[in-house]
């Protein structure tokens, strides 16, 4: 059973997660006004990401006896310079995303938590793909440089990123 401090920061983390996927939804605002469709889409689908993040926190915490405490979320900000300055600041977001989750993995070892230990693997594992997809596409974003055919291109191709919640 976990602690009462345990429970709280897996509390914490869902109402992050869902504060991360309103984070994401500006980010798919600012790209739609833009006019870049598929960069918004991106933002869109890791929207619905972050919320499927959450919603298993939910439903561990029901799992284990413990209940969800929902709470509001800070404002996400709506004002990018450029469709790079979205992607870095989502990396850096991802980055804190990170730490926290490896702080409550060092929580749930500290306790020797085994089930949150395992359940929590899943999300370490998560962030290292979630931190290298926005490394890529900011390295990419780079080498294009704001060259016209580029961003077509690549806003082309993130058009076509779908929605699979994975297990």
């Amino acid at each position: 059973m976990p602690s009462k401090k345990l429970v709280e920061g897996l509390v914490e983390q869902m109402n992050f997660e869902f504060e991360s996927a309103n984070i994401y939804l500006a980010m798919a605002a600012y790209c739609q006004a833009e006019n870049w469709d598929g960069f918004a889409n991106f933002f869109l689908v890791q929207a619905e990401e972050e919320r499927f993040h959450a919603m298993k926190i939910f439903h561990y915490l029901n799992n284990i006896g413990e209940r969800a405490f929902i709470t509001g979320c800070k404002s996400p900000n709506n004002e990018f310079q450029s469709i790079t300055d979205c992607f870095e600041s989502a990396y850096l977001h991802e980055k804190e995303v990170t730490k926290r989750i490896y702080a409550l993995s060092d929580l749930a070892l500290d306790e020797r938590d085994h089930g949150t230990i395992h359940f929590l693997k899943w999300y370490i594992d998560e962030q290292i793909e979630e931190e290298a997809m926005f490394d890529n596409i900011i390295v990419q974003l780079k080498r294009i440089n704001n060259d016209t055919n580029g961003m077509f291109l690549l806003d082309r191709e993130l058009a076509n990123r779908k929605f699979t919640p994975e297990e």
